[in-house]
């Protein structure tokens, strides 16, 4: 594959240090990947929410030009969200190339009014009279021209990050700020993001723009959208079948394992998806036209991945990214324990250790209830 040779584009974030190609390290050629372009698509706005829960849909010039940004305790400014999103994006494009217009999502409205507007009734506020800020928002963009087809479904680049200021400590004197930056592919038309531990940066600290640009640049450049292994992991869910008999022992289990002990639960691999979620599951199984059952067919892990991917949706922004992960790991332990496959392929997928995490999807599908 031809890689793409770099510029020399200075990034001069709002605040902190200058931060140019030569300090992110992309003067290296190698470090750039070019898009492969499959096919043109139409990026238009009638496409399912990437997170639903208690989000509202906002743009980049409603942050920019109608939300305050919040302070520390000594006035200090944070960074405001919209300079999160340019930094990633920025550094986004230098290393993927040309992405689509940032779709926002926002939650947890923090509402006040100027003070001349304080004995104003509710219903004579003009927006003029009105403040606010979001505690939490979440974004995402595609890279234009890197879009593949797995499963007979067609999937693009997603790139995208996650921050919550109810997490920074603004009550107190500027310290490092909390943020979680991905990559990954996800499923067009449903808006489902599929994310592996390879492309979620967890939640990473930063004090300055230039530190969110470098951390975005180590996750960009160690995610390559053209693995193997990773999109045949993928594509292999399909191959697998769960009968309606087994889909119900697997929602089962999930629901039991809402109420083992700590230490029952320690000894399982993480498994974030709560009775709400698991509810949403078995809803989509049934009404889903994508992904729920069809007359006469079983469905595949594959479904599974989907159904999990759409019921995380109602999780909260701040708790978003770790429960899609989640979704992603379960559904390729469910695949490996029914194939009977070594699972060493799958270790980096999750965090717990295999042979713990194999035991536990074996009892999910062999153990009655």
């Amino acid at each position: 594959m031809k890689k793409k040779e770099a510029t020399t584009a200075v990034i001069v974030p709002t605040a902190g240090t200058i931060t140019s190609d030569i300090t992110l390290g992309l003067e290296k050629s190698d470090d750039i990947i070019e898009a492969e372009v499959i096919e043109e698509e139409d990026w238009g706005d009638n496409h399912p929410n990437f997170i639903e829960s208690n989000t509202q849909s906002i743009t980049l010039e409603e942050l920019q030009t109608k939300n305050v940004i919040p302070t520390f305790v000594d006035g200090t400014l944070t960074l405001a969200h919209q300079n999160f999103i340019g930094s990633v994006r920025s550094v986004a494009e230098k290393v993927f190339g040309e992405l689509t217009p940032v779709e926002c999502r926002v939650s947890h409205p923090i509402i006040g009014r100027i003070p001349s507007a304080q004995h104003k009734k509710s219903s004579e506020l003009t927006d003029a009279d009105k403040t606010v800020f979001y505690q939490r928002l979440a974004f995402c963009c595609h890279v234009k021209n890197l879009t593949k087809t797995i499963n007979g479904q067609s999937v693009h680049l997603c790139i995208g990050g996650v921050r919550a200021y109810n997490e920074d400590k603004l009550y107190n004197r500027p310290t490092a700020l909390k943020f979680k930056i991905f990559v990954g592919w996800q499923v067009r038309v449903c808006s489902n993001l599929m994310l592996t531990c390879d492309g979620n940066s967890g939640t990473i600290d930063c004090m300055t723009e230039a530190d969110i640009m470098q951390k975005s640049f180590e996750l960009f450049n160690g995610f390559n959208p053209h693995k193997e292994e990773t999109l045949q992991l993928l594509e292999n869910l399909q191959s697998t079948a769960i009968s309606e008999e087994l889909f119900c022992k697997i929602i089962g289990r999930m629901r039991l394992y809402q109420f083992l002990s700590l230490s029952e639960q320690k000894q399982l691999p993480s498994l974030t998806i709560g009775d709400q979620a698991v509810n949403a599951m078995v809803k989509n199984y049934v009404s889903n036209p994508n992904f729920g059952k069809k007359e006469g067919e079983d469905i595949t892990t594959w479904n599974l991945l989907q159904l999990a991917n759409e019921s995380v949706k109602s999780a909260y922004i701040d708790k978003w990214l770790d429960r899609n992960q989640n979704c992603t790991d379960f559904a390729l332990g469910i695949q490996k324990a029914l194939t009977g496959k070594d699972t060493e392929g799958y270790y980096i997928y999750q965090r717990k250790k295999i042979f713990v995490y194999l035991s536990f999807c074996l009892s999910l599908i062999f153990t009655t209830t």
